[in-house]
């Protein structure tokens, strides 16, 4: 699994890279060095520590979802294996954090599809909260974005189908038709069963609130920088913009939503009035002190965690 890690992550950065050459190509390569220059970069630790409180709190949310399930394991381990699972923030849409699932099932034998369900609850509150806060942008700032509505609408279905185990259970039902899914089924229904469990109406808004409150600290960071730079922005403009641009780039599944989130930054910041080279700039240091700064941290943990746990 680590050399898998390993050459995921090294063709991720090889995309990052050429993202970024070919975004500094689009606008004057001089100029966003200039701009790196002018940035004042004793404002880094104060990002990285905003995008620290997104973890910290995300890492509230995991263990809530634990305990709801029955795992009761020691603080200080489901702590390292939820920073572990950070490795992997340069998955497509984040599922490769299925790793924290599969660190339980080695260190404390819990089934993976009993605790997949948590990181299926933890990406799909995430994708929620970001799919508010973009839809509260663009109703205030009247941008016009239909998918974003059908994204809301694909999210609200798979709620509902979770809900009703009517519906859940025709569907199983169909699915051992199959005989690949039906070697299958009783992972099936256990992953279905908590599942349930994650997405009843209480935990369900009540996580969203929590992802809200976890992705503002980003936002923040996000809204810092740009009035580093001497841009004019409010702090709902910069929320907006990189709620959309980042559930833009889940969506599109590709790792870490690299190109897509990045594009979408640079572009909307672009077409607001902001000089390219400030856009560029700006969407280079955000990437770099979030998905960077987490896939940087999660290997730092999953390394000192492997040394430890061995077989894992």
């Amino acid at each position: 699994m680590i050399e898998k890690l390993k050459k995921n992550l090294a063709i991720s950065f090889l995309i990052t890279a050429i993202v970024f050459f070919a975004i500094i190509l689009y606008s004057d390569f001089n100029a966003v060095i200039d701009s790196f220059i002018k940035f004042n970069w004793l404002l880094l630790p104060v990002l990285l520590l905003l995008s620290a409180g997104n973890y910290f709190v995300r890492f509230i949310k995991w263990e809530y979802y634990l305990r709801l399930l029955g795992i009761k394991i020691p603080l200080n381990l489901s702590l390292k294996i939820f920073f572990s699972g950070l490795s992997m923030s340069a998955s497509p849409g984040k599922a490769g954090e299925i790793l924290k699932s599969f660190l339980l099932k080695e260190i404390f034998n819990e089934p993976i599809s009993k605790t997949a369900s948590v990181i299926f609850a933890e990406r799909l509150t995430d994708f929620l909260s970001l799919t508010f806060l973009a839809i509260i942008g663009i109703y205030f700032f009247n941008y016009s974005a239909v998918w974003i509505y059908f994204v809301l609408i694909i999210f609200m279905t798979l709620i509902i189908v979770i809900s009703s185990s009517r519906i859940a259970g025709s569907l199983i039902g169909f699915a051992k038709k199959y005989p690949f899914l039906k070697s299958h089924t009783s992972k099936i229904i256990n992953l279905y069963q908590s599942a349930y469990i994650l997405l009843q109406p209480k935990p369900l808004i009540g996580m969203i609130l929590v992802s809200i409150f976890s992705w503002s600290f980003e936002c923040f960071a996000f809204y810092l920088i740009l009035i580093n730079f001497d841009v004019s922005i409010t702090v709902l403009y910069a929320t907006f913009v990189y709620s959309f641009s980042t559930i833009a780039g889940a969506i599109s599944m590709f790792p870490g939503g690299i190109g897509v989130t990045e594009g979408s930054l640079s572009l909307i910041l672009v077409n607001s009035g902001i000089l390219k080279e400030t856009a560029v700039a700006s969407t280079f240091i955000i990437r770099a002190s979030t998905l960077w700064f987490a896939v940087i941290l999660g290997l730092i943990v999953l390394f000192i965690y492997q040394r430890k746990y061995k077989k894992s």
